[in-house]
């Protein structure tokens, strides 16, 4: 998994893997740093060499996998937006003590709409599910 979290990531950084993700879900990945610098050429006035820093970075960090393909790179997300924000989630929650976990978790979702509430509610059943009955037992 990545090891550089969402909330680290600066405003360039996030427009780029914004741009990837994006061409894995239209099943155009992996991407070449000419065709993200196109991409965000429409709404910023960047450099080439910026944007194949910047994805050069990503790579190394472990947000993007890199490609050889002739003289140039490709590449493609290492993990979807929704395991980057897990790890992110899970980045902050890690080392805290049982009630600071606890309190953050409850301002996190004090402000929770129905909706919210009962998508997290199917979440936990799903995982519930995956880790057992709460016995000790995995389910079948």
């Amino acid at each position: 998994m990545p090891r550089k979290a969402m909330n680290t990531l600066g405003d360039l950084e996030r427009a780029v893997m914004e741009q990837v993700w994006r061409a894995a879900e239209e099943h155009r990945a992996p991407v070449s740093v000419r065709e993200v610098h196109e991409a965000l050429g429409t709404s910023r006035n960047l450099a080439y060499t910026t944007v194949m820093t910047v994805m050069g970075r990503l790579a190394e960090a472990g947000l993007l996998t890199q490609e050889r393909t002739g003289r140039a790179y490709r590449y493609a997300a290492a993990g979807s937006r929704e395991e980057l924000t897990a790890t992110t989630m899970l980045d902050q929650l890690h080392g805290m003590d049982t009630t600071d976990r606890r309190s953050a978790m409850l301002h996190f979702l004090g402000d929770a709409s129905p909706e919210e509430i009962a998508d997290l509610k199917a979440a936990l059943a799903e995982v519930e599910a995956r880790h057992g009955d709460g016995s000790g037992t995995k389910a079948p």
